[in-house]
């Protein structure tokens, strides 16, 4: 079997979970907690979050080691232009959720008690949706891509 055949299989399974996942919690996560009163919502946040965060980074950051490698050792240009677009696309994934996604994430869970909120408190949940509903797209354009390019080989 052909080396780029199955780094191909992987980045498609890869970039299949982060676009799956992040379809999920666009499609029911997200209105269940616009749903959910501030003080639970907060509750629910950091509950989600535990497994998450430390799963995602991984799945998504080795989905575009496997998209750059791809990139440079796959049969035909056709294919390694669509695995070079779909690398750039997961690391867009990971930066929205680095540099926004993730500093919202840490102001809800710095809420000591859910029940008690702070002053100040802003709901982070239109803005946390607005920045998630970017790199669900990305990732999602990423899986076509993705899958083009394996087709291609």
């Amino acid at each position: 079997m052909r080396v780029d055949a199955v780094l191909g299989v992987a980045v498609l399974l890869g970039s299949g979970v982060t676009a799956g996942v992040l379809f999920a919690v666009a499609l029911s996560v997200l209105p269940a907690l616009f749903a959910m009163e501030t003080g639970t919502y907060v509750y629910a946040h950091k509950l989600l979050g535990r497994n998450w965060d430390p799963t995602m980074p991984v799945v998504v950051l080795t989905s575009t080691v496997l998209a750059v490698v791809l990139a440079f050792v796959a049969d035909g240009t056709p294919a390694r232009v669509l695995f070079a677009v779909a690398a750039v696309l997961l690391l867009g994934v990971s930066a929205v959720s680095h540099l926004c996604n993730v500093p919202i994430n840490r102001r809800v869970k710095a809420v000591a008690d859910p029940a008690v909120l702070p002053d100040d408190w802003q709901d982070p949940r239109p803005l946390w949706r607005r920045w998630h509903l970017l790199r669900t797209i990305l990732a999602l354009a990423a899986l076509l891509l993705n899958a083009a390019a394996v087709t291609a080989l």
